[in-house]
């Protein structure tokens, strides 16, 4: 029978949120019970899930995640179900104002609440008498995808520097964040003040940013100071976007963080991260005009690049391997 993570859901109350954020967490199971479909839609297929099931015994390391711009907290269930399989807690919250259906520009320049966004699920869980004192306080990784990855980024102590984001959108201006921020009406001269404040988490002990965005803002000062491990993970085929390169083409965030692990995968592209697509999915992107997320490189496969993702990010975190799982567990 097929392994399967548990997976339930909460509100976090965040001080800088006058709603609740909606909140889920994936984690390893100590029994099966039904299982049910997460995250599916008319694009993407759902991963299966023990939905309530009670949590495996143990101390376990937690994975705070955060999606990127328009995604939300079931659409990587692909990885966060394999992680849980492998031992972790894994925590994810919907961004308001970033996230599948409230997505704008002018609210995703605000970096610091989706940082706090974090925190604040942060401390939810650690007081939930049921997973609180299963979490391992010395293992805890914030791990995101393209905003996500700055998110996460600005939760180690990064500083985006309002004018150097500015510059880098008159340098690139095609790049599809700069883009969007310029159909949204978005003044990169009055970019909010809370984009360069400090949202460092001391309870943080390790990174992993995946085709993280808008790294060219970043601080000298603050890269420098980035003093925990960071594993960077990029996806291009054959070129990497400019807005979410961090190699020696793009902004060289790799090799300017003082403990930072780089791998770039290919053949894939940014949308090679997103779950894995139905059928008729591109054809029906296509009819909307909408971007092509489930159109992969030439020679590419998304499954076995989600596998890539999946072992390569367990090995970081020191998890443990899943008796007889080659995949992740899609269905």
């Amino acid at each position: 029978m097929e392994p399967l993570a548990g997976y339930d859901r909460f509100d976090v109350r965040a001080a800088h949120r006058g709603v609740l954020v909606a909140a889920s967490i994936w984690y390893p199971a100590s029994d099966r019970i039904y299982a049910a479909p997460v995250g599916g839609n008319a694009v993407f297929e759902s991963t299966m899930a023990l939905v309530g099931a009670a949590a495996a015994p143990g101390s376990h390391p937690l994975v705070l995640l955060s999606h990127g711009s328009g995604g939300n907290m079931d659409g990587l269930g692909w990885l966060s179900s394999q992680l849980a399989l492998r031992g972790a807690l894994v925590v994810a919250v919907n961004h308001p104002g970033t996230t599948s259906g409230d997505s704008s520009p002018r609210r995703t320049t605000r970096l610091d609440e989706r940082a706090k966004d974090l925190s604040a699920a942060l401390d939810t869980i650690l007081a939930d008498p049921s997973f609180g004192p299963l979490i391992d306080g010395k293992r805890i990784t914030a791990l995101g995808f393209s905003l996500g990855g700055t998110t996460v980024l600005d939760l180690a102590g990064g500083r985006f520097e309002r004018e150097k984001y500015r510059d880098y959108c008159k340098t690139f201006a095609d790049q599809g964040d700069c883009v969007f921020f310029r159909k949204g009406g978005v003044d990169l001269d009055r970019l909010p003040e809370g984009m360069e404040a400090d949202v460092r988490d001391p309870r943080i002990s390790s990174i992993v940013a995946v085709e993280p965005g808008m790294t060219d803002a970043l601080s000298d000062d603050s890269i420098g100071a980035m003093t925990l491990p960071v594993q960077l993970i990029g996806l291009g085929s054959p070129d990497a976007w400019r807005g979410v390169d961090v190699s020696a083409s793009g902004s060289d965030l790799a090799a300017r963080l003082p403990d930072a692990t780089y791998e770039m995968i290919r053949p894939a592209v940014h949308f090679t991260f997103l779950g894995l697509c139905k059928p008729e999915a591109a054809r029906l992107l296509a009819e909307e005009q909408d971007d092509p997320v489930c159109t992969d490189p030439e020679g590419s496969d998304r499954a076995a690049i989600h596998t890539r993702v999946i072992e390569r990010i367990s090995r970081f975190l020191g998890l443990a391997a899943v008796p007889g799982e080659t995949s992740a567990a899609h269905q």
